[in-house]
């Protein structure tokens, strides 16, 4: 047991909660992967595969490491054959601030996923 300020905490307890914490950032992170890849940018998959290998699952980041990504990011018009703005008639969701429209359309999914995990 540790006193701290007359609250005493169970360092069991701290253990089991630290875990479950853990394991749900595992499983944001790891979400935020898998539902981003289809709005992300794609014409060789380096920057894809940059995210997959900048980011260590479980730290709460989820990095793009191509040297090209924060271009991308702000930049990227949407208008190759999975774009947003694909001419031809298609559309898809790549493009632009992919994180915030990924974000944005699957946020609940990816917490009550995480939620459901550390029940």
């Amino acid at each position: 047991m540790m006193n701290f300020q007359g609250l005493i905490l169970n360092t069991g307890l701290q253990l089991e909660v630290g875990l479950r914490f853990s394991l749900a950032q595992k499983i944001v992170d790891s979400e935020v992967l898998r539902r981003s890849d289809p709005y992300v940018p794609f014409l060789s998959g380096k920057l894809k595969e940059s995210g997959t290998l900048g980011t260590v699952i479980g730290s709460g980041e989820v990095k793009y490491t191509a040297v090209y990504a924060r271009r991308q990011y702000y930049e990227n018009k949407g208008r190759g054959t999975e774009g947003l703005h694909a001419s031809g008639g298609t559309s898809g969701k790549r493009g632009a601030y992919w994180f915030e429209r990924m974000k944005a359309d699957q946020k609940d999914d990816i917490l009550k996923k995480a939620q459901e995990a550390v029940k």
